[in-house]
């Protein structure tokens, strides 16, 4: 629960603690902050660059007297699956990739492209969803528009124009971009 600026009461759940503290400011890209700013309902999925944690939430600002004065909002943990594959369309089937054959999903001309060792196919999730499920210890978003598995990452090259390059097993070159050099860096430990 917050009011206009700062949240005043946070119960994490056993599922999910977004480390948040009565008193803490509403961080600019939570579903508060949106809530807030349009003074409507709000549901949708945040990505973990918000909280370092991915997850789904639901927002509604509520007035006192004619006035915005804050938000309820519910966080609920992301769409989790026991599942240990992908499956991708390629041409006219379906193959089932293991999570650690996968070297990089991409998105491009509208479409998500998973690229594996031996197959490359297009899936139906976005970015944004697969970075709810896939899991975290080896799947980073590095930019915009790719997620990379750092168990597929052979060497690190600076670039100007993106901070670095991930030159992957396939020797496909992966940029990295501002937003996310610092976590990819902290989570390499370079």
């Amino acid at each position: 629960m917050s009011d206009t600026e700062n949240y005043v009461y946070y119960r994490p759940s056993k599922r999910i603690d977004l480390k948040i503290s009565a008193g803490d400011p509403v961080t600019r890209g939570t579903i508060t902050y949106k809530a807030l700013s349009m003074k409507q309902k709000v549901s949708e999925y945040i990505d973990r660059d918000v909280f370092g944690v991915p997850y789904y939430g639901m927002a509604v600002p509520y007035e006192i007297e004619g006035e915005l004065a804050g938000c309820v909002t519910a966080i609920f943990p992301t769409l989790t699956s026991a599942l240990s594959v992908v499956t991708v369309k390629e041409n006219d089937r379906w193959i089932p990739l293991k999570f650690d054959q996968v070297l990089y999903i991409e998105a491009k001309a509208k479409k998500t492209f998973v690229v594996g060792e031996a197959h490359t196919g297009v899936h139906k999730y976005s970015l944004n969803e697969f970075d709810f499920f896939l899991p975290g210890s080896s799947f980073i978003r590095c930019h915009r528009s790719f997620i990379v598995n750092v168990n597929h990452i052979q060497e690190i090259y600076p670039d100007t124009h993106s901070t670095f390059l991930l030159k992957m097993s396939d020797d496909s070159m992966i940029p990295v971009s501002q937003t996310h050099s610092g976590y990819l860096r902290k989570l390499l430990g370079f």
